[in-house]
């Protein structure tokens, strides 16, 4: 396809993406659209960045309008999941403007706002519900929503939301929906742990994946630097006063470690937010419109902002600490090279940190290139080359460890690196919402 107006699309959804200057589908809404038009159950897997939103989104908005039908008091016709707040707010902001013409009505459920004023605003009905499990079920719990007239269930970045921390929660959604609907999945990554549940929720899917799973994007320029613990701070300053018009995003694995290196940078003259699950939402909110509108040219984030992080001119992605999770690495980079653009990803790895190292070459396939040229010293229980699909990952193993867990989660780890043992050991916390008390309630 060649065109969005190749794909079945009404003149409304036309109108908007023009207005937008959106003429040529990426390869996922290209293959995406017609199935979902059609009405079938879909996994949907491709790289970040590559327009999933608009792949569900649009075929979605044309469905409820071709029926045009009010949708229930306290009701939603569509219902569509995501595992952070500002990924949910991202995708409510992309669905509005593609619904520009079309007067549907779209509304956006989160936690760290007023539950009151959400449950006011859905007593009308709405046409498409965006929301966070834990505020949705606050929701229901309140009677404030109800489920039975959902037409479309979208599980967005589908391997997050199908871990352990939000699986109890989507079985009591799943229970609350009809069974009679179409279920859509869309995501970056699906290891093999987690399409295994999410069959639960399909019904004979179509497949679509338009490149390997967690292969990171071509025109991301990936490079690893050995440091000792100790010299991260030193070598972050370095890089980013050598690029002072780079746009960088930091990723710590801590919270208390992005509030750490965010005041070391602004102490250097370097203007840096912090945004990671501690922060209240004005806050969370705040320290992102900054880094959006350029007012600070450094945002160091946990996790959280692994995913729904949509900010042009990202030029680099530096990950201060390593993710013990594989799979986050290539969310992580997906935030740069975004819109046809190149970008660099740099990545700190101390020596504790070497075990997280051979699982991200494993799963990515590749050894990530030095970043001064020089020789890669020998990596702790394993040579230096990758080992593509030579064992489990880490997160394989945490999953199948934690499987029968009732309150298991992943997010921002608050525990340091410790090599194989510690992550064994190691007890996975939930905090996306800021509120680690709250496993099961993640990112509302």
């Amino acid at each position: 396809m060649t065109s969005f107006n190749d794909l079945g699309l009404n003149a409304e959804l036309l109108k908007a993406l023009s207005a937008q200057n959106f003429e040529t589908p990426t390869p996922i809404q290209s293959r995406a659209i017609p199935l979902v038009l059609q009405e079938k159950d879909l996994l949907g897997i491709a790289q970040t960045g590559t327009g999933k939103t608009a792949a569900f989104g649009l075929p979605l908005l044309q469905r409820l309008k071709s029926q045009d039908r009010r949708p229930v008091p306290k009701s939603c016709r569509a219902l569509i999941l995501s595992p952070t707040r500002e990924l949910a707010g991202q995708i409510a902001d992309n669905l509005c403007s593609y619904a520009k013409f079309s007067r549907q009505h779209i509304a956006c459920v989160v936690g760290g706002v007023p539950v009151r004023k959400q449950a006011i605003a859905l007593n009308k009905g709405v046409d498409v519900l965006v929301a966070t499990p834990g505020r949705l079920l606050d929701l229901v719990d309140q009677r404030a929503v109800q489920l039975q007239d959902v037409e479309v269930l979208v599980l967005d970045e589908a391997d997050q939301m199908l871990d352990l921390g939000f699986i109890h929660a989507l079985d009591r959604i799943a229970k609350l929906v009809p069974s009679q609907r179409q279920t859509l999945l869309f995501s970056a990554t699906m290891p093999k742990s987690i399409a295994s549940l999410a069959a639960r929720f399909l019904r004979d899917p179509v497949r679509v994946e338009v490149s390997a799973a967690a292969t990171p994007v071509e025109r991301i320029d990936q490079k690893i630097a050995f440091v000792q613990g100790g010299g991260k701070a030193n070598l972050l300053r370095e890089i980013l006063s050598e690029a002072p018009d780079a746009r960088a995003l930091v990723f710590t694995r801590t919270k208390r470690g992005a509030d750490r290196v965010s005041r070391d940078l602004e102490t250097a003259g370097l203007q840096a937010d912090a945004l990671h699950g501690n922060k209240s939402q004005s806050q969370r909110e705040r320290a992102l419109g900054a880094f959006r509108k350029g007012k600070a040219r450094v945002l160091v984030a946990t996790d959280i902002a692994a995913r729904g992080i949509d900010v042009s001119g990202i030029t680099h992605v530096i990950n201060y600490d390593l993710p013990n999770v594989p799979e986050s690495y290539v969310h992580r980079i997906g935030r740069t090279a975004r819109a046809g653009a190149s970008g660099l990803a740099i990545s700190f790895c101390s020596p504790d940190e070497h075990a997280y190292l051979r699982d991200i070459e494993r799963l990515t396939g590749s050894a990530i290139q030095t970043l001064d040229g020089s020789a890669r010293p020998v990596i702790n229980g394993g040579g230096n080359n990758a080992r593509p699909g030579g064992g489990k990952s880490q997160k394989s193993r945490s999953n199948s460890r934690g499987a029968g867990s009732a309150n298991g989660g992943r997010a921002e780890n608050s525990g340091k690196p410790n090599g194989r043992n510690g992550q064994a050991q190691r007890k996975r916390r939930t905090d996306a919402s800021g509120n680690g008390q709250r496993r099961q309630r993640l990112a509302s």
